[in-house]
């Protein structure tokens, strides 16, 4: 089943102090969950002025609750307190004929 996570960083002055700091952590796990064929798709969220403010993934668990807690709960940018707010919403991706 995928999931579509929406991860928003804080907003304070040290919001990218802690994304920075917490990135390599994070990238690593992303790497991890890439070569497992867990993460489809992953970005990061940009403002007007091109700094990154939060995170898009693209996940395939078998249930919301797989995916809490064999990832999310340990997510470095959850444990680092940099995603301030997350969205985790169930996906189903359009069928195209070829």
């Amino acid at each position: 089943m995928e999931f579509v996570v929406l991860g928003y960083d804080g907003t304070d002055s040290r919001a990218l102090e802690r994304r920075m700091a917490a990135r390599p952590a994070h990238l690593e796990v992303a790497k991890s969950l890439h070569e497992a064929e867990v993460l489809v798709y992953a970005g990061a969220m940009l403002n007007d002025e091109e700094n990154m403010v939060g995170s898009v993934m693209i996940v395939n668990f078998p249930s919301e609750n797989d995916l809490r807690e064999k990832w999310l709960n340990d997510e470095p940018f959850v444990l680092g307190n940099v995603w301030e707010k997350v969205e985790v919403r169930r996906l189903k991706p359009a069928q195209f004929n070829k």
